[in-house]
């Protein structure tokens, strides 16, 4: 890693170095100082946070034991009172409508003293078993009331809780624990059912403190099954609670951070928290670090950018004219540095390019009139041979032939040497060169004493695209000057694609490749016929005159098989390449 930043450091400009070292002067001391204090704020959040919930647990905690041994305290009173159980062992054995009516009052007004000196007391009936009855309720109960749907908290051999349930009181629909005891009567078996009163579970339920808000609760009862859930989705009711544990008490777990804390009748209470909400002053600071920081770094920047400038900014004048050389076309700059010693060092370079773009220029008109001229010349060696041949051709056919066969020949003739005479340089299209080629064509059909066939394949968008004059024939002649013969034939394709294709291709008996490197790069006997060589020589050149490295030409010819030419160029519509 230190080898990797050392060749950073070393392959770095002035300007790149000026700012890093600006920044890590600035920056180093600012990370020291965040990573202090943040380790100091995190601890300060934990502790203030944890403390607070457990203190806030602990509190619940009481206040619930307080409330459930209050409901036990009532519900002592109301199963082994001895005037209430009196009270119900008569009305249950009496017949008197009248004096049923008197002992049901005496019960109510029994049961109403006991429940109003206890304001944390809410629904209070008597539950006949036998009969899934209610009796003497002090609020009128809700029709589903059912002792087998009460969640069970905590059961013990004299009473049982429930809870936290919704209240079966017809007025009222907040969550209230619940207690059930047996009566002390013989004659059937009643219970007594007392609900917690509204605002018992309030503090609980509906808290107000900001951190209680963002909570969610648990109820585990002695074994630490969860009796009650505000979370079903990670925490389902009659599910075992995965931390019980004396030692554990607080933890995370999948992205919330629970806090538990255990009654003196062993049930538990737990608060879970996102994560997110808890770490949210953490995360604040955070954010406010991180904004310092990139305040700081962009002051670093900027003062590094300001050093730097003092230094770099006359090194990138010179940098900009120095990449202005491989450009002919770019714009003169005098624009000046206004430090003498750089705005004189900035007057000599500007005067060097100048001069060397001039000499280039030179160079290149004398290289290109060179070319120019090699090519004449090769134009110059290829049309009088083929028109001092072609009229010795005309010579014989005039002494032979009648007045028609003189007539097609010169009227071709003179069409081919109109096209082939043209002015060096001048361009024409695959239209005009295959016409041409056509006439040429004719011409050789009437000079040679066999048969051959021409097949010529053109794409009509083809047609119209700009190619170099006389590009075609010279590659024709040589196909029929090596070998073809009766029955042969020579393919003539041009397609278009993403490159103009030529393949040119004969069946005559081909060449060796000894044969072939003579022609195209030896003066021999052979070359100097009609065509042969000159005229292959002429192709390659003018290719590259016109296209340079764009273009390709390629021969493959094997004895006995025939050969291929195959060239490919630019598409060219115009004077544009696409």
């Amino acid at each position: 890693m230190f080898s990797f930043l050392l060749n950073w450091y070393r392959k770095t400009t002035f300007k790149v170095r000026t700012i890093f070292i600006v920044m890590l002067s600035v920056i180093i001391p600012f990370i020291c100082i965040c990573l202090a204090s943040f380790f100091t704020i995190n601890s300060i959040l934990v502790n203030k946070v944890e403390g607070s919930i457990q203190s806030n647990l602990r509190q619940e905690i009481l206040n619930l034991e307080n409330n459930l041994n209050n409901l036990n305290h009532i519900s002592q009173q109301l199963a082994f009172g001895v005037n209430n159980n009196k009270l119900l062992e008569q009305l249950y054995v009496e017949q008197d409508p009248f004096t049923r009516s008197r002992y049901r009052n005496d019960l109510k007004s029994e049961l109403n003293v006991l429940t109003f000196s206890n304001p944390n007391v809410g629904l209070t009936f008597y539950y006949f078993k036998d009969r899934s009855a209610v009796d003497f309720e002090n609020f009128s109960v809700r029709d589903d009331f059912s002792i087998d749907a009460l969640p069970l908290m905590e059961s013990y051999p004299e009473i049982t809780y429930y809870g936290p349930h919704r209240s079966y009181n017809r007025s009222n629909n907040h969550l209230v624990f619940s207690t059930l005891r047996k009566v002390n009567v013989t004659h059937e078996d009643v219970y007594v059912y007392i609900e917690t009163g509204f605002n018992t579970t309030t503090a609980l339920f509906e808290p107000q403190d900001e951190i209680k808000k963002s909570r969610q609760m648990l109820i585990l009862n002695n074994e630490g099954k969860i009796t009650y859930s505000q979370n079903e989705e990670m925490f389902p009711v009659n599910s075992s609670f995965p931390f019980v544990s004396d030692k554990e008490f607080s933890g995370e777990f999948e992205k919330v951070i629970w806090h538990r804390e255990m009654s003196n009748q062993g049930w538990s209470i737990v608060s879970i928290f996102p994560q997110e909400e808890m770490n949210q002053e953490k995360n604040q600071w955070i954010m406010q670090l991180i904004i310092l920081f990139f305040v700081f770094g962009i002051a670093a920047i900027i003062i590094g950018t300001i050093l730097s400038r003092m230094v770099y900014k006359p090194l990138e004048k010179f940098n900009v004219e120095l990449k202005s050389l491989i450009n002919s076309n770019a714009k003169g700059n005098t624009d000046l540095i206004h430090i003498p010693e750089f705005d004189y060092l900035l007057f000599k370079t500007r005067e060097m390019k100048k001069k060397i773009w001039e000499l280039y220029g030179e160079i290149e008109n004398k290289e290109k009139r060179r070319a120019d001229l090699e090519v004449e010349k090769l134009l110059y060696q290829i049309n009088p041979h083929f028109l001092m041949n072609t009229l010795d051709t005309v010579h014989w056919l005039a002494m032979m032939n009648g007045q028609k066969d003189i007539d097609k020949l010169v009227l071709s003739l003179n069409k081919l040497l109109q096209y082939n005479l043209g002015k060096m340089g001048d361009a024409t299209t695959i239209g005009g060169e295959i016409e041409a080629l056509k006439e040429y064509m004719q011409l050789q059909r009437i000079r040679y004493n066999f048969q051959f066939d021409v097949d010529i394949d053109v794409d009509e968008e083809a047609m119209a695209l700009t190619i170099p004059r006389f590009i075609l024939q010279p590659v024709v002649e040589n196909a029929l000057y090596h070998g073809v013969s009766d029955d042969g034939y020579i393919h003539v394709n041009i397609s278009l694609e993403k490159h103009l294709d030529i393949t040119i291709q004969d069946n005559g008996s081909g060449m060796t490749e000894e044969q072939l490197y003579n022609l195209l790069h030896k003066e021999t006997v052979d070359s100097k016929k009609v065509g042969m060589g000159i005229g292959m020589k002429y192709v390659i050149r003018i290719l590259e005159a016109n296209y340079g490295a764009e273009a390709t030409f390629q021969i493959k010819s094997e004895v006995g098989k025939g050969t291929i030419v195959k060239m490919s160029l630019p598409v060219r519509r115009g004077d544009q390449s696409l």
